[in-house]
């Protein structure tokens, strides 16, 4: 993941369905998680109410407590705009790490972000 705006603008894809894509390429560990947390922030701006904002995390394959934090954020923050934040292609571990914080069920899970 890169930094700043520019980087957040980058990773954050509309799809002609209204949906919009955030790409998450590396690992989601405190290092990274303030430009996770922009990436997201600039998707749940964008997007309309109702909308879905998908995680695509079939690049990333760690995710520590920063990141789930950022991910817990963002769907908190998509449940007071009426949006949904969906997390596609999550890893086997992000899955355990979710299963064990009591989190799993908290986030969609879809095999794959499609376009």
């Amino acid at each position: 993941m890169g930094t700043g705006t520019e980087d957040a603008d980058r990773l954050t894809t509309l799809l002609n369905s209204g949906r919009y894509v955030v790409r998450v390429s590396g690992d989601m560990d405190f290092d990274h998680a303030e430009q996770l947390d922009s990436s997201l922030t600039a998707a749940l701006s964008r997007a309309e109410d109702g909308s879905d904002i998908v995680v695509d995390l079939q690049h990333s394959s760690f995710c520590d407590s920063a990141g789930l934090n950022a991910l817990l954020t963002a769907r908190r923050q998509a449940l007071e705009r009426g949006q949904r934040l969906v997390l596609a292609a999550p890893s086997h571990q992000m899955i355990r790490m979710l299963e064990l914080t009591g989190s799993v069920d908290l986030f969609a899970l879809v095999p794959a972000a499609t376009d």
